[in-house]
């Protein structure tokens, strides 16, 4: 198996580190991932310079892009021949909810989805790094044990708690929850006294009830949840079918 791991917290985090050497065992791996933190870039491309592809001395390929850079690059510049699965992570925080709209490590495991290669993305529900080492290994097993009933290609994400490995419960299908709005942006000045403002944090969770990933990860499972790309609301679709031939 072949193997082309990324994230969004760079090159250097211990979360791509973890995952790497986790999965090391089971596959040849390629590891493209930014060269500094890119989080909440969601499905960026950079289109206004070049990008440069460079390696560290561990082995790792990095990019001075997005996430989603890093993966069209390795697909399209780097690997003679498309790896069996892509994964992304391992994130350090959760992408639950509306969050994954943002999310620069599931944007990665989206890129490789368009390129129709299965794919994957792993996240820690709480930062800190707190039992990393159970996290990869929880993945590599997911991993191992495979998706023989997905069609593929296919798009997964998934969220770890950060337990200890014999602590976590298990895995449980979960669909996304809701988030109330963001918290309102922070006010600071810059070193001319001009006005600035930092985006302030995400709102706490509206919808996490049960069968979210919010509520599941919160009782000790892993969540998993099976994304899709199609935006089209089909019911809307419908509800403005009288406008055809209307307007011209």
């Amino acid at each position: 198996m072949k193997i082309l791991i990324s994230n969004d917290d760079g090159y250097q985090a211990p979360g791509i580190q973890a995952l790497a050497d986790a999965l090391r065992a089971i596959a040849d791996i390629v590891v493209v991932a930014p060269e500094s933190n890119r989080s909440g870039t969601s499905n960026a491309l950079t289109l206004d310079r070049a990008l440069r592809l460079q390696r560290a001395e561990n082995g790792f390929y990095f990019v001075d892009g997005t996430p989603t850079d890093c993966v069209h690059i390795a697909l399209t510049a780097l690997m003679s021949s498309p790896p069996d699965l892509i994964v992304s992570g391992i994130n350090q925080g959760q992408n639950m909810g509306d969050d994954t709209l943002y999310s620069g490590t599931v944007a990665a495991a989206t890129e490789g989805y368009l390129f129709g290669i299965p794919a994957i993305a792993f996240s820690q529900v709480d930062k800190a790094w707190q039992h990393l080492d159970s996290a990869a290994q929880f993945a590599k097993d997911l991993i191992v044990r495979g998706f023989p009933n997905l069609p593929s290609p296919f798009l997964l994400n998934v969220n770890i708690p950060n337990l200890p490995l014999a602590e976590i419960k298990g895995l449980r299908l979960a669909r996304l929850g809701k988030r109330h709005m963001s918290e309102p942006v922070i006010r600071d000045f810059d070193e001319a006294g001009k006005q600035i403002y930092w985006i302030g944090p995400p709102g706490a969770a509206k919808d996490a009830g049960e069968g979210t990933d919010f509520h599941t990860t919160a009782q000790g499972y892993a969540s998993i949840t099976p994304l899709q790309i199609d935006l089209t609301n089909f019911d809307q679709l419908e509800l403005l079918r009288g406008l055809e031939g209307a307007v011209k």
